[in-house]
């Protein structure tokens, strides 16, 4: 690997072209804090330590940070911002007896990969090189530092402004992407000068210290230009998720999993899924979702921070959150899994049932219409439709155990706590409150009554009492 290397991140600007009273660098690209991908890529690379340069909003992008990558990062506060250069001699100072190579990189960068920068580490191990940085050809230039080569190696830097006509023409520009060595980095930092129109200190101006000084730059230019792309505004913003949406569908893609509509699937960046696993249009898979092999995810499912087991099937505008299927279960359509739902293997959710803290046990169903919350189902049973737990008397919750092949009749009412014995029968429509034992058969409704002949005069009655309502 040769030497070792550390990272600082640009990541302290306010970003007001955005419009926002969030800080730039914590606006989300595909569910996730722009930040935390050129942190993760950093980390990727091997940098440690690695340290986050903060301004604007500082301590809310430090919590951030610090709850995701814990004492992996360091920060360094840039109370005045003062220029690209002045924020990488504030990060430095986390390197204090560092010697290998610094790679500086922008906080809202989020399509950087760790392919392109062990390519610019490499480039910065090359003898006699001090400085690699990353360039782009892109068919507009037009406001971006032209890479002027010498050969292979980088003879200067010249911006826009400054460029001849001939330089304009130039169509390689500076991603921004640096590797440096750290001893000369902090000299170079040490003697910036802020002697120019904006009155702020220019990373870029390292480069020319580097040639000046007889050292070689080399340039690596990145295959595809929106790798180095940043996010100045919510449009922006948009081209990169959407960019990054495509790259992680096409890896999905050829890892052996079929999108349907590539265009209308969103797969986060920490997703995993099996082989053989089918996604429909418009489903959205977040978090640290994991799935397995020959799952079919139907239209417009939402699977956040879940675990779903092999042959799983999701039916349409299924919804779930922190839940785990196992094998073989199947939920939906329209079925809510919220935190701590857990199918077993078999097991099925059907249309308009919604579960919380409750568990399903193989093979058991509750196909329509049903509410289990802090629930235990045992194997094989079945919970019929419109029935319900009452988990809440509006104090606390408390839990409903139901065994192993249990029946359990449509529009019953589980009042927690309470237990229900193996094979135990609920009639249909019955509130139950106490404990059945297994085997037997609870009934906990009103007697039915039946008036002979009454059906015409109840008819009578309410035609009555709706003209003498019209007439008022």
């Amino acid at each position: 690997m040769g030497r070792s290397v550390a990272a600082i991140i640009l990541a302290a600007g306010q970003g007001t072209r955005m419009n926002s009273t969030k800080a730039k660098v914590l606006h989300p690209v595909l569910g996730r804090p722009m930040i935390d991908y050129p942190i993760g890529v950093a980390l990727q690379s091997g940098a440690s330590p690695v340290a986050l340069v903060i301004g604007h909003q500082a301590e809310e992008v430090r919590a951030h940070a610090t709850r995701t990558f814990g004492d992996r990062v360091q920060f360094q506060v840039q109370t005045e911002r003062l220029g690209t250069g002045h924020a990488a001699r504030e990060g430095i100072k986390s390197l204090q007896g560092f010697d290998g190579l610094v790679l500086i990189l922008s906080g809202d960068v989020p399509l950087l990969t760790a392919t392109s920068l062990e390519k610019v580490l490499d480039a910065a191990r090359q003898p006699q090189c001090t400085v690699g940085l990353l360039s782009a050809r892109v068919s507009d230039p037009t406001g971006y530092g032209r890479i002027v080569r010498a050969g292979a190696a980088v003879a200067r830097i010249v911006e826009h402004k400054d460029a001849s006509p001939a330089e304009r023409a130039i169509s390689e520009i500076n991603a921004g992407v640096y590797a440096v060595s750290a001893a000369f980095l902090r000299e170079a930092l040490a003697d910036l000068s802020n002697d120019n129109a904006q009155g702020e200190y220019y990373l870029t101006d390292i480069i020319a210290m580097a040639i000046a000084g007889g050292h070689t730059v080399q340039a690596v230019t990145v295959d595809d230009p929106i790798e180095v792309a940043g996010a100045n505004n919510r449009a922006q913003l948009a081209e990169l998720e959407t960019a990054l949406r495509a790259r992680i569908n096409r890896r999905h893609m050829l890892a052996g999993v079929s999108l349907q509509d590539p265009t209308t699937t969103f797969i986060g960046p920490e997703v995993v899924i099996g082989q053989d696993t089918t996604l429909a249009p418009g489903v959205h898979l977040r978090g640290r979702t994991e799935i397995g092999r020959d799952c079919f995810i139907d239209v417009g499912a939402v699977v956040d921070d879940s675990k779903i087991g092999d042959q799983v099937r999701i039916h349409p505008y299924t919804v779930m959150e922190q839940a785990d299927v196992r094998t073989g279960a199947v939920a939906g359509p329209f079925a809510r899994l919220r935190p701590g739902a857990e199918l077993l293997e078999g097991a099925k959710v059907g249309n308009f049932v919604e579960m919380k803290k409750s568990r399903l046990g193989p093979g058991a169903k509750a196909n329509h219409l049903t509410y289990l919350g802090d629930a235990d189902v045992g194997e094989g049973a079945n919970i019929g439709a419109g029935t319900i737990t009452c988990n809440y008397d509006g104090y606390g919750k408390y839990r409903t155990e139901i065994g192993r092949n249990v029946f359990v009749g449509s529009n019953a009412t589980l009042v927690a706590p309470v237990a229900i014995g193996d094979d135990a029968y609920v009639a249909a429509g019955s509130v139950v409150t106490e404990e059945i034992g297994p085997a037997d058969v609870a009934f906990g409704r009103a007697r039915q009554v039946n008036k002979p002949g009454r059906a015409p005069e109840l008819r009578d009655r309410a035609r009555a009492a709706a003209e003498g309502h019209k007439r008022r």
